[in-house]
């Protein structure tokens, strides 16, 4: 949308405008906030949700979430340096006026979505994550290529916005999903913010990196720069590890010693279909792994008042 809308308003209210209504999107999320969101009766650690400072160390420490973040890193430094670079190209090589560009990213983008549909259910039900994921890596590359090499008019623009797209909203849906699949069961909220923020550190060096690289060899530059990081991405993420079909499960256990929770955890690992269990006696939580296909959930359901 703020790729689309973006321009008009720009045309409208000019540049300090569009930082004007982010202003006011800010303050009106604040007053959301204060107004709208209850706070808490209790406050608890959820390790499903949020940042564990001493499983840091242990997350970074492991190698396929390690190609994960540094995927995401790529993806977004990527996204960034792009459309640093596809306005100037509409603008200078197509004859389109900033106002205009709707036309060629509303189509684009649409279409890209009806595109990866298809692609997700490949990926997620037919068990061919990693292919497909490594080809939405070479679509992203591929359309760099095409917009540095194939793009004289604003149809063949528009074509390659879209190939580009097509795999970057792939890999959005795919990345946090192997997040969560490859993450320890209790360790979900720590490997989720590390992943973002590699997201916008990438983010902010493709605008760094985009930026110097249009400035010392032009809009060639930007789309090498891409080109270069897809190139390594694909290198890091063909030696991944084809990724059970695994999801992430809670079970409220209630109040329980210790001792309890380690034996809970050692009866719910007996449940079929169970893979990984961690019981967290001050939170009265057991944070699971499972594989959804042979998961008994009976058994599960009568070893906790609560599961979800």
């Amino acid at each position: 949308v703020a790729l689309m809308v973006g321009p008009l308003l720009g045309e409208l209210w000019g540049v300090s405008g569009i930082f004007w209504l982010g202003g006011a999107f800010a303050l009106g999320s604040i007053g959301l906030l204060l107004l709208a969101v209850p706070t808490p009766a209790r406050s608890v650690v959820h390790r499903d949700a949020q940042v564990v400072g001493g499983q840091i160390g242990t997350v970074l420490r492991n190698g396929e979430l390690l190609r994960l973040d540094f995927g995401i890193f790529a993806l977004h430094m990527v996204m960034t340096s792009l459309f640093l670079a596809v306005p100037l190209l509409l603008r200078d090589v197509a004859g389109l006026a900033t106002v205009d560009h709707w036309k060629v990213y509303l189509p684009a983008l649409v279409l890209s979505v009806a595109a990866m549909i298809p692609l997700i259910v490949l990926a997620e039900r037919r068990g061919r994550m990693k292919g497909v994921f490594l080809g939405a890596i070479a679509l992203v590359m591929v359309a760099q290529l095409g917009l540095n090499t194939f793009a004289g008019s604003a149809l063949a623009i528009g074509a390659w916005v879209f190939v580009f797209f097509a795999g970057f909203n792939v890999l959005e849906a795919t990345l946090p999903s192997l997040v969560s699949k490859i993450a320890p069961a209790a360790s979900k909220g720590t490997a989720m913010g590390i992943y973002a923020t590699s997201q916008f550190a990438g983010a902010f060096l493709g605008g760094v990196g985009g930026g110097l690289a249009h400035q010392h060899y032009g809009l060639a530059g930007v789309f090498t720069f891409g080109v270069v990081a897809c190139a390594a991405w694909l290198g890091v993420a063909s030696g991944m590890r084809r990724p059970a079909p695994l999801s992430q499960r809670l079970l409220a256990v209630g109040p329980v010693s210790a001792g309890e929770a380690e034996a809970l955890a050692a009866r719910l690992l007996a449940v079929p279909g169970v893979v990984e269990a961690v019981v967290v006696a001050e939170e009265g939580v057991a944070y699971l792994k499972v594989d959804p296909a042979r998961l008994d959930e009976g058994a599960l359901g009568a070893l906790g008042p609560a599961a979800a």
